[in-house]
């Protein structure tokens, strides 16, 4: 047995250390198997369906493609030269190198979830952009579940090089009828000097599907990474809490999440480490709850003179069954800082409300043209194709509330 999966052996047995927690022996261990695919003509409608609810609409103006369905990696298609995208179980007997990135930045004895990752067989993709690459369109990645109580593994590694620009699209997702399933994931994203990627995560899980992500990033000098984080249907629990270390000068790191609940317990939120002069960080985020719980939690650590960064955790209840708890945290640790956070809670705008009404607008109308506003980030540095994209993803739920 190898080191890491003592570590993973002392591990599994460990509760979260956030949200509720998951008895694992409750979903099955072994997901269904699936064959390889030369192209998408013959991907199951029901699949294309789920992906394209995720927001990824695979092949089309892309950088690459890929998609899992439980444990399998079913297609894997680099689009551009420089850019390398493999699953991560053949990069692994690939390159020798990526034993010095796999399970470094997130610790495989983290808790019980990260451990029962690296127990198993990994799955998951792997992402390379080589030096001064520059991506026009974004690279999509669909990790589909079927559900039916079984558990899918994930463990991602992207890697930019020096001067490279990536930008990833992931979609994770199930079937209508997908029923009990849970999902554990782990990303490890390194950002080289002067490198940037934008990463776009989008979950449209079933109502009694699981969710444990686990992420972490890290920025040289010079880099800069843009975590996007969307999720605008029901599930039965989330929690996540994925850290980026700005460890180089001028390193920049954006978070960006939009969430919408009408039911299920959701413990969202991230943490950056600013360890570097003139290093700054972002974090925005936009909840909305019509019955769902969402924990919705920001954490900046100055460590060094000459950062910058700032929260912004501002959430809506529209019914009386909703709850939303926002923890925004800043933790200085010297002087010459400067730090600020936003926070608030409320109810939509009566003056808001009746200003559409008085227009013609029906009161539910109304209510969900306020909350599309109201969600509708602007998210800075991304290329012309990708601001389409996200802007396609925002508009896929139809969101309801009342007034």
């Amino acid at each position: 047995m190898s080191g890491l999966e003592k570590r993973a052996e002392k591990a599994r047995d460990k509760r979260a250390a956030l949200g509720t927690d998951i008895d694992l022996e409750s979903y099955e261990s072994e997901a269904k198997s699936h064959g390889e695919m030369d192209s998408l003509e013959g991907l199951p409608s029901e699949v294309e369906q789920a992906a394209l609810a995720a927001g990824v609409s695979l092949g089309g103006e892309t950088s690459g493609d890929y998609l899992q369905m439980d444990q399998s990696p079913v297609l894997q298609s680099a689009a551009m030269e420089g850019i390398e995208l493999l699953d991560i179980a053949s990069a692994l007997e690939k390159h020798s190198y990526l034993k010095d990135y796999y399970w470094k930045l997130v610790p495989i004895d983290m808790d019980k979830f990260t451990a029962d990752v690296g127990l198993h067989p990994p799955a998951g993709y792997f992402i390379r952009a080589k030096p001064n690459t520059t991506t026009v369109f974004p690279l999509k990645a669909c990790l589909y579940m079927g559900g039916g109580g079984s558990r899918q593994r994930v463990h991602n590694v992207v890697i930019a090089e020096e001067n490279s620009s990536l930008h990833i699209i992931t979609g994770c997702t199930t079937p209508a009828h997908a029923g009990r399933g849970l999902h554990l994931g782990v990303s490890e994203v390194y950002v080289k000097r002067g490198a940037h990627v934008s990463f776009t995560m989008v979950h449209n899980w079933g109502e009694e599907v699981e969710v444990r992500p686990r992420g972490a990033s890290y920025v040289e000098a010079g880099g800069s990474i843009s975590e996007n984080y969307i999720t605008l249907s029901p599930v039965k629990s989330l929690q996540a809490f994925p850290t980026a270390t700005l460890a180089g000068e001028g390193a920049k790191a954006s978070f960006n999440t939009i969430m919408y609940s009408s039911r299920g317990k959701i413990d969202i939120g991230n943490q950056t480490l600013l360890e570097a002069p003139k290093a700054s960080a972002e974090s925005i985020s936009r909840v909305v709850s019509t019955g769902g719980e969402i924990i919705n939690r920001g954490r900046m650590v100055g460590k060094v003179p000459d950062i910058k960064a700032h929260l912004e955790c501002v959430g809506l209840i529209l019914t009386d069954k909703g709850r939303i708890y926002s923890i925004p945290e800043l933790d200085g640790w010297c002087g010459g800082l400067d730090m600020s956070h936003e926070a608030a809670v409320g109810k939509i705008s009566q003056e808001e409300l009746e200003y559409l009404m008085a227009r013609g607008l029906p009161v539910d109308e109304a209510t969900r043209v306020i909350v599309r506003g109201f969600l509708d980030v602007e998210i800075k540095g991304l290329p012309p194709a990708l601001k389409e994209e996200m802007q396609k993803i925002t508009k896929l739920e139809e969101i309801h509330g009342g007034s």
